[in-house]
């Protein structure tokens, strides 16, 4: 076991280190992409097949225009069962998968509990991915989403005054990009950001960035590959990472929250305190023990079960003030 590991959460750290006798080295070991992506379902699946559907919540899926001249986006729409003829609040749920990985499948329990716990329509949308499709892709799919969402709020049963964006990881970098965008456009209006560990500076320059090598889960060296693909051999702008963005007034009120061995830790730490110095409404919240999303690894782990009721309790406070 490596030393960093040992700094982590024990109740959070079994999972991981069970992942890590199954794939020596991590997820970043396999070096095609495809065969990652595909080992990664796997295991997605596997984790989901003993865990029956969620009655309380109906399923759609939809496909809806992207960007102009892009293909179309996927969308899948949770509506808690006994909504007929309400308007809801909306949560429009952003995967993350370091910008190469992730799909709407593996996150349909997190959106039907949100959907059922936040009595709230969750729209989750899929995205391209690189390396194949670099930025702006990514961004530019979800913002078409977005705006499809809004533009259709009263057959989805939306209220659009309560609409939160909610990513995490790359997703969250998404989620902030996409809040970022809506400010520069003119919309559509997004009332609450919930961005946990976001992915957002490609310059890997601080020194947790530095620090965590041996965790095991998004590593330095995996997110300095990440990061090349989404790229593409571009200069990142603001909407590419955040963390760059020389204009971050003017956002929705916003929440971050990430681990103390996480490798995002320092970037998120910085990207708060530039949101505060703008005035921007803000929680954060940093998790002594916590690695990257370890609260999907370690779902009954007390850590991720308070880093869930904390997120939870922000998003009903912003949705249904």
């Amino acid at each position: 076991m490596s030393a960093q590991r040992d700094r982590l959460d024990p109740a959070s750290r079994e999972p991981l280190e069970m992942l890590l006798q199954a794939i020596p080295g991590g997820f970043n070991s396999i070096p095609d992409i495809v065969e990652r992506r595909a080992v990664v379902d796997g295991l997605l699946a596997a984790q989901m097949a003993d865990v029956p559907p969620n009655d309380r919540v109906v399923t759609v899926d939809r496909v809806v225009p992207g960007p102009t001249g892009a293909p179309d986006v996927r969308l899948r729409v949770y509506t808690p069962v006994d909504a007929t003829g309400l308007e809801l609040p909306a949560v429009f749920y952003i995967h993350g998968g370091g910008m190469i990985l992730g799909s709407i499948e593996a996150n349909e329990l997190t959106c039907a509990m949100l959907c059922e716990s936040l009595n709230a329509v969750v729209v989750s949308t899929d995205y391209r991915k690189a390396p194949e499709h670099p930025h702006p892709a990514q961004s530019e799919d979800c913002y078409a989403g977005l705006a499809w969402t809004v533009a259709h709020a009263s057959e989805l049963g939306i209220d659009t005054g309560r609409l939160a964006v909610f990513g995490g990881s790359a997703g969250g970098n998404l989620a902030i990009a996409v809040s970022m965008m809506a400010r520069d456009k003119g919309g559509p209006a997004i009332s609450f950001v919930m961005a946990p560990y976001p992915m957002i500076d490609d310059r890997n320059e601080t020194p947790s960035s530095n620090e965590i090598t041996e965790v095991g889960i998004w590593d330095r060296a995996g997110n300095i590959e990440a990061w090349g693909w989404f790229l593409g051999g571009a200069p990142a702008d603001g909407y590419a990472a955040p963390a760059r963005a020389a204009d971050v007034s003017g956002l929705p009120p916003m929440f971050i929250d990430v681990g103390d061995m996480d490798l995002f830790r320092d970037e998120d730490i910085d990207f708060a305190a530039r949101l505060l110095q703008a005035g921007n409404p803000l929680e954060f919240h940093v998790y002594p023990g916590a690695y990257h999303a370890s609260e999907v690894f370690a779902p009954t782990a007390e850590l991720s079960q308070r880093i869930w009721g904390t997120r939870l309790a922000a998003l009903t406070r912003a949705l249904h003030r």
